[in-house]
């Protein structure tokens, strides 16, 4: 299950989905907007999207987790649109028979994410505003 949304993330639905009678682990990366960056105050995050390109890279990246690692199920969910503090902004879950297995395929697919698919993100200060992590 991959997507991009403009709706707030279901965490128990993402779980539900991953679980499995022979998955020993699962492991969700929850990443959530905090009120500072840099110990500069955030207002906002405003995210942006090439949604079908940014859909098909995180197949590749979910496709190379499974050849690396025996993942059972996995899920990545990336919000867009304007996030206000404490909002989730993108789930990574993945469910394997073993514990090593899943957070290392979790934060590798986390990781990729940030590097590569084309989702910007935009800061939003009280004093301004600056686009990070810009990808192709």
């Amino acid at each position: 299950m991959i997507a991009i949304t403009t709706d707030p993330i279901d965490v128990a639905s993402a779980l539900k989905y991953l679980q499995s009678d022979q998955a020993g682990a699962i492991d969700l990366f929850l990443g959530v907007v905090r009120d500072n960056t840099q110990e500069r105050p955030v207002d906002r995050l405003e995210y942006e999207a090439y949604d079908r390109m940014a859909i098909s890279e995180m197949q590749k990246i979910a496709d190379e987790a499974h050849r690396r690692w025996p993942l059972l199920r996995y899920t990545i969910i990336h919000r867009k649109g304007t996030l206000l503090i404490g909002e989730m902004a993108v789930l990574i879950g993945v469910a394997t028979a073993h514990r090593n297995d899943s957070f290392d395929a979790c934060r590798y697919m986390i990781d990729t994410i940030k590097q590569t698919v084309p989702i910007w993100k935009k800061e939003v200060f009280t004093d301004g505003e600056e686009w990070v992590n810009a990808h192709p």
